[in-house]
């Protein structure tokens, strides 16, 4: 788990002088871990984001919960939930499917509890969830940082990372996702902040 990232910092500038630069330009990491009440409501928080604008994701996951449970999401809910209702609530039929998928999975224990989840692997993490019907491997790296705080983590296919890993390597073109990993090896096992510093790199 990440608990303060001057460690992390110091490690990575003697690993790493270019991305050193960066950070110093960057300054203090400000990483933060947001609290998940449930893997499943994060999961389907997730699902109905995907393709949206934060605000219109967001009045549609309300009005999801309106209609499956009110202030908490839960599987049983959505499970009982009418295919109308939730369609009525602005979800696509393919979202619709996914979310059915990951209350069944969950109620199957495919989706671990959260005290289940914290004990597993980043692997064995991103092997279960993606057999959940519309969540990916991205998906599952996002929940790794920012829901659990994982603390090695590195979504080589990311395209925030992909570019802010160009501007700071100082590439004219966007490196394939092989490129990010070879350079991530020297970043273990620190690899989730160096994606904060690349993505920060965005921003100057």
């Amino acid at each position: 788990m990440l608990n303060g990232h001057a460690g992390a910092v110091r490690a990575l500038a003697k690993a790493d002088r270019d991305l050193a630069r960066l950070m110093k330009r960057v300054g203090r990491c400000r990483l933060e871990v947001a609290e998940m009440q449930s893997p499943f409501e994060a999961l389907a928080e997730a699902i109905v984001y995907q393709q949206l604008t934060g605000k219109a994701a967001a009045t549609i996951f309300g009005r999801v919960k309106a209609v499956a449970g009110g202030k908490r999401l839960r599987p049983d809910a959505v499970l009982a939930a009418t295919d109308e209702a939730l369609r009525g609530a602005g979800l696509s039929r393919a979202k619709l499917a996914a979310l059915r998928d990951l209350a069944d999975k969950t109620k199957t224990g495919v989706v671990p509890s959260f005290a289940a989840l914290k004990r597993l692997g980043d692997d064995a993490i991103v092997e279960r969830l993606t057999s959940i019907r519309g969540v990916g491997r991205w998906t599952v790296e996002m929940l790794l940082i920012f829901r659990l705080g994982r603390p090695d983590v590195l979504p080589t296919a990311d395209y925030g990372i992909r570019k802010g890993f160009a501007r700071t390597f100082g590439l004219s073109d966007l490196p394939a996702p092989r490129d990010v990993a070879a350079r991530g090896e020297r970043w273990r096992p620190h690899r989730t902040v160096a994606c904060w510093y690349l993505w920060r790199s965005l921003e100057l």
